[in-house]
């Protein structure tokens, strides 16, 4: 593991615990056209993918009533939502510790940058991440693909390089997005994809617990 010393790391399920938030904000969205779903639980597919896609795949929407949920899923999301997170104990132990290895940290998540930006100073993480990359608040660059793409563009990183980075995610999003990208992946159990769908995506690696990941990191 020690040829990594770049580390891209995906936010919800990942870092930070979202759970709260994003399905409450879900839940709010859903309830503006009709539809109640009372189990939190049940709207936890929302976690991670980029959220029209998911709007269009739950609900049946088509692309315009999907844009039209995720306004409405922001206007929550956007006062109180991005605050009901918890980051899992031990990441930001680990985040201290690679960074002092020397390791080059960044973010690359589907959610909006604004949002991101937010939540990690809220956690106080900011200072450990080179780069921070997130999707645009009109839709676009939401293929974590894409955002992986502008990640490598910020730190030039180009086909010489991909060797030394690593993306890590929960979600099979992160994997298929890191494969597109040509680099590596970690798939983390603990979050919201679990075992068989990282699985099925075929990461170099899959970890169960923060303590895991960091160990494997620090390798």
């Amino acid at each position: 593991m020690d040829m990594f010393d770049i580390i891209l790391y995906d936010l919800d399920g990942t870092l930070t615990d979202p759970k709260e938030g994003i399905t409450k904000s879900v839940q709010y969205a859903l309830r503006y056209f009709g539809i109640e779903e009372e189990d939190l639980s049940k709207l936890e597919p929302f976690i991670g993918p980029p959220l029209k896609e998911q709007f269009m795949e739950y609900c049946g929407f088509e692309e315009e009533k999907g844009e039209e949920a995720v306004w409405k899923y922001r206007e929550r999301f956007s006062v109180d939502g991005w605050k009901e997170n918890k980051i899992y104990p031990g990441v930001a132990d680990m985040l201290r510790r690679l960074s002092q290895e020397g390791k080059i940290l960044a973010v690359a998540s589907s959610k909006p940058t604004l949002f991101v930006d937010k939540i990690l100073d809220y956690f106080e993480i900011t200072k450990y991440f080179t780069e921070v990359v997130g999707s645009e608040m009109d839709g676009s660059r939401t293929r974590k693909s894409d955002v992986i793409g502008e990640v490598f563009s910020r730190l030039r990183i180009d086909e010489e390089n991909k060797d030394r980075v690593v993306m890590i995610g929960d979600r099979k999003h992160d994997v298929i997005g890191a494969k597109e990208a040509g680099v590596a992946s970690i798939g983390v159990t603990y979050g919201y994809g679990g075992y068989d769908e990282l699985a099925g995506a075929h990461p170099d690696w899959i970890v169960n617990s923060v303590d895991e990941l960091t160990e494997l990191l620090l390798k």
